[in-house]
């Protein structure tokens, strides 16, 4: 039997679940949430529909050690949720900063899980980092509700490509101080 490798990122937790690293059993779930066009809709990242091997080249390169990025999982196991809620991830950056990025799946958005998981990322700081940046397409308006609300400030108006939507969408640039 592999021995599932133990990635060197710490685990945070909190009253509701636990952010922990991505490991390979959390395939399906990930790949049923980011499969769904509302979710790969708002990332920069998840084409829709979600080619084959793609869900596993994400949680492979999560769990390597020379990642660039930090990924966990929102893990409600602790409180009866599902093994995996959503994902969020710090993206190294220089001058000691980081981007946060987060997902939620479907079931359950408007329950506050995605701001409960960036103020648990920003109270931990994982990296030790001097600021945090995110940024949202601003036909996401919950998404920088989550982040206004966890402190991050609004820095301006830019655009990020959107594999899903083939195209180059308005977004919405946030700072937080740590």
């Amino acid at each position: 039997m592999e021995m599932e490798k133990i990635v060197t990122q710490p685990v945070i937790e909190t009253d509701r679940f636990v952010l922990r690293p991505l490991r390979k059993s959390d395939m399906g779930l990930i790949e049923m949430y980011a499969s769904d066009a509302r979710v790969a809709r708002m990332t920069t990242s998840i084409p829709h529909p979600v080619p084959p091997a793609m869900t596993e080249a994400f949680v492979t390169r999560a769990m390597s050690d020379d990642r660039d990025e930090d990924v966990w999982a929102m893990d409600g196991l602790k409180t009866g949720g599902a093994e995996v809620m959503g994902v969020i991830s710090l993206q190294r950056m220089d001058r000691n900063q980081s981007e946060v990025a987060y997902w939620v799946g479907p079931p359950f958005w408007n329950t506050g899980l995605a701001s409960d998981a960036v103020q648990a990322l920003v109270d931990a700081n994982p990296m030790q980092n001097d600021t945090m940046f995110a940024a949202v397409f601003q036909d996401n308006p919950a998404s920088a509700r989550v982040l206004t609300h966890c402190g991050f400030e609004y820095l301006g108006d830019a655009e990020s490509f959107c594999v899903a939507r083939d195209a180059a969408v308005p977004t919405w640039t946030y700072s937080r101080k740590l």
